[in-house]
Order: structure tokens, then C-alpha cells, then sequence
């Protein structure tokens, strides 16, 4: 287990975004939990520091802690192929899925063994009364060590299913003796919420995004083109760099493209689609369905992005769907080849990863997140904030961010055909895309910004040390 090192984010700043009366409120709830947490420390524990929503959300949220003079830390688990092959099957479950990939006895042995032993270790740093936030499956089996030690453990679900199965059912047995000594839960969806948790302290708080991380701040169209063209995306033609008015360099190093041509020319028009390499995604859905059922006469190219599958130490199918990705796109025609490319995102700068997703969201056309299942969907989120017009699954978190208004939702995510429809009639009306980003642009920023998201956990914790305290 290590501690993930992260610097303050200013409140003050985020003033400037939500308006005067959010960022009052705002300060009126961080106060009260500073004032709660003194002597205390909140501590959040996650499965990874880099890739996915969750370690992103963390290095946002636990910096604006900071901010507010509130003792935070940030504790990411180590585990070993066992471990995550083992989790990464409760987790495809929770959300319905198995893809044939049961839960064995050797699992549930190996999952107790490591998750025990990391409760062993924070609980020795973990004082009486620190308030410990364990995110997702990777972490449930820490509870009971934590509690023991005095601790108010909140476990903090940001996956699940609409509708539980045999498969999800399956999960949440194995975890329950865990969930039993918890004492508050947080889930994205209220539909996510076990049967076997409907009695408890149960809180709904949907995720957020910050608009002033690298993922998410402002970028001209200049740092658009020059982020894309020195990762080797794109190409443009631009002013050299040391000469006047040329661009400086803001990445260094290049993502792995595969494609068929030369870089793209930056005025073609692009499809996206930014997530990981994981099943869930359908990644192969997406290329399959782009190029049969949008013509090939469509100046339209397809953009599937995703992190080095090497850099993502808690997700081991990501190295296994991005090969099915490069088989598929390899086994096609020339002419099919050239409509997509392939591209891995260096995971090493986590800043540099995260203006590469920035640019190549802004530049895109039209985002699209087809996925089979979502805890949330924060790439929706982030691609609606920067304007863009989404076609997305309605599924999960997706279906409560994307309105009529704001994007497209499509019915059933394996229907390619209608995927393939919806996008081709979408990237032949302009107009509509504009007004369709525009108002996404409106409903992040009223929605899904970090200060809604910190009141809710403000107002948790709070309530927990006043009942703790016999005051509430």
C-alpha cells in the first residue's frame, strides 16, 4: 500500500466558475466538516493512482480537501495478478457481466487474504475516530480491521447494474460479511443499491469533473492542434516552434498510433471514442459499427483512444481487449483501415495523459461512449463540458447526464445498426451538433461540477461524527 502525493486546489478558483452563492455554500460546508474533522483525518483508499474515473475524481476532490485546511490522504492498494484478475471479476459482475468468468473458491481465498492484509496495515496508521472513504470492490475487505480500530468506514460504490442478476448477486454475497460492519454507503445511481443495503445509511452522489484539471481546463485551438500533432495524432500545418508566434511544445511524449495513413489531417472531421480498453466499453462495437453502417463515402474518421494498457496496474483486461481492437482493425480491408485509428496514450506524466484526452475530446466531431454497462461515465461528462455532442449509451450514469437536448441516447447498446444510423445523421447536421454541445457545455456546469459533489461528502461526514458524538 502507498500514499498517492497530491497538491491543493484552490477553492477560490472554482468560485469563479459556479457563481457567487455555489461557492458560499460552498465555504459554509467546508467549514462545518473542518470544524467536525479537527484532530481527525479523512482518509480515501482506492485500487489505483492513474487511469479510470475513480483515481482522477480523488486527485480532484482530495485536493480541494486540502484546501479547506481538512487533514486528508490518498492510499492506493498493490496488489498482485491474482488480486486484480480477482476483483476485476467482481467488478464486471457487479455490473451483470461474467463474460464466462466465475468466481472460484481460489478467488474468494485470494480476495479475503490481500484485502485483510491491507485493513492490517491502515489500521496502523488509522487513529480512533478518522473517518476512512474505501472505494469499490478492491477495498470492501479492509472494513472490518478499520472498524476495529475505531475508524467510520464508508464504502463508496461507483459501479453496479439496473438490473441485478445471478452474476451481481454472486458479488454482493462475497462481499457482504464486509459491508456489514460499514457504517454509510455512497452509490453514484440509487438503482445500484443492493437489496441487501436498503435498511442502511445509504447516500446518493453522483460524480463530478473539475473544470481547472489538464483534463478539463480551457485549451485555444492552437494548443488543440499542437498538444495533438507533438503526441502524433494529427498533423497541421502550424508556426515552427523558436519561431515568432510558433507554438510551444506542452506534451513530450508521443502516444502509440496505429493507423493505416499518415497522421490525420486536422480538418477531418472525428469521430471519438475515450475510455479503457475494457469490455464493458465494447471498443470493438464501436469500430465495427462505425464502419458499416456509416458510409465510407463520409469524410468521417474514427478515433479509438484509450491508456497504455502497461500503465493501468488494477484493470489486467486491458492489454488482453486492446489486442482484440488491433487484430480486428488489422484484419480489415486497406480502405476500411484508413477510416480508424488505434491510439495509446502514454500513462507516464499523469498531466501530459490527461491534455492529450483534453485535445483529442475538443477536436473531436462528434464523442461517442457505447458502452455495455457504466458506473457513471465521466468521459460523457467531460466531453459534454467541452461542448461536444455525444451519442452514448443509455446506460448507468449516462442515461441521468445525457438529456434530449444535450446528446443522443441510444436504446440498446448492441444494436449497431441504430449506433451506426444515429451517428451518421448526426455528423450530417451541423446545426444541431452546436446546439446539442452548447447546452451539454450549460448542464455540466449546473450538474456535475466539484462543489455539489463536496457539499454531499461535507454533509455525510459531518452527520456522522454528530451521531458518533451523540449530537446528531
Amino acid at each position: 500500500m502507498s500514499d498517492v502525493p497530491v497538491t491543493r486546489s484552490s477553492l477560490r478558483r472554482l468560485g469563479l466558475v459556479i457563481g457567487e452563492a455555489r461557492a458560499e455554500a460552498l465555504e459554509d460546508a467546508a467549514q462545518r466538516a473542518r470544524a467536525e474533522m479537527q484532530g481527525s483525518t479523512l482518509w480515501n483508499v482506492s485500487s489505483t493512482a492513474v487511469g479510470g474515473g475513480v483515481a482522477e475524481m480523488l486527485r480532484v476532490l482530495v485536493g480541494y480537501i486540502l484546501d479547506a485546511d481538512i487533514e486528508t490522504r490518498w492510499c492506493v492498494v498493490s496488489g498482485d495478478g491474482d488480486f486484480f484478475a480477482t476483483t476485476k471479476r467482481i467488478h464486471n459482475q457487479l455490473h451483470g457481466y461474467s463474460f464466462g468468468e466465475h468466481l472460484s473458491e481460489k478467488d474468494v481465498t485470494t480476495y479475503r487474504r490481500m484485502t485483510e492484509s491491507y485493513g492490517r496495515a491502515l489500521a496502523e496508521r488509522v487513529k480512533p475516530h478518522d473517518v476512512v472513504l474505501l472505494h469499490d470492490p478492491q477495498t470492501t475487505g479492509m472494513a472490518p480491521q478499520l472498524v476495529e480500530r475505531g475508524a467510520h468506514v464508508i464504502w463508496r460504490c461507483h459501479v453496479g447494474t439496473e438490473r441485478p442478476d445471478g452474476n451481481a448477486e454472486a458479488a454482493w454475497q462475497l462481499l457482504r460479511p464486509y459491508l456489514e460492519v460499514c457504517e454509510a454507503f455512497v452509490f453514484s445511481l440509487s438503482a445500484y443499491v443492493p437489496a441487501l443495503l436498503q435498511d442502511r445509511d445509504v447516500v446518493i452522489i453522483p460524480p463530478s469533473i473539475d473544470p481547472f484539471s489538464a483534463k478539463n481546463r480551457d485549451l485555444t485551438d492552437e494548443e488543440v492542434r499542437g498538444i495533438l500533432e507533438d503526441a502524433g495524432i494529427v498533423q497541421a500545418e502550424r508556426t515552427p516552434p523558436g519561431v515568432a508566434g510558433g507554438h510551444r511544445p506542452l506534451v513530450s511524449r508521443p502516444a502509440r498510433v496505429f493507423r493505416e495513413q499518415a497522421p490525420l489531417d486536422v480538418r477531418t472531421p472525428a469521430v471519438v471514442q475515450v475510455s479503457r480498453w475494457d469490455r464493458l466499453k465494447d471498443m470493438p462495437g464501436v469500430m465495427e459499427g462505425f464502419l458499416e453502417h456509416v458510409p465510407s463515402e463520409s469524410p468521417a474518421h474514427l478515433l479509438l483512444v484509450g491508456p497504455d494498457s502497461a500503465g493501468v496496474s488494477d484493470d489486467p483486461e486491458g492489454a488482453e481487449v486492446f489486442h482484440q481492437c488491433r487484430s480486428m482493425w488489422e484484419a480489415l480491408d486497406e480502405e476500411n483501415r484508413r477510416r480508424v485509428s488505434l491510439v495509446c496514450l502514454p500513462l507516464d506524466d499523469v498531466d501530459e495523459n490527461a491534455l492529450m484526452v483534453n485535445a483529442v475530446q475538443r477536436h473531436a466531431t462528434v464523442v461517442v461512449q457505447k458502452s455495455l454497462a457504466e458506473g457513471f461515465g465521466l468521459t460523457v461528462a467531460e466531453a459534454m463540458w467541452k461542448g461536444r455532442a455525444v451519442v452514448a449509451s443509455g446506460v448507468g450514469g449516462i442515461s441521468e447526464q445525457v438529456t434530449a437536448d444535450t446528446g443522443v441516447l441510444l436504446g440498446d447498446p448492441s444494436d449497431l445498426d441504430a449506433y451506426g444510423r444515429t451517428l451518421s445523421s448526426l455528423l450530417a447536421d451541423t446545426e444541431r451538433i452546436g446546439a446539442l454541445g452548447a447546452n451539454a457545455h450549460r448542464r455540466v456546469r449546473d450538474h456535475y461540477l466539484g462543489d455539489r459533489h463536496l457539499i454531499q461528502y461535507g454533509t455525510l461526514i459531518t452527520r456522522l461524527r454528530l451521531r458518533a458524538s451523540g449530537a446528531g
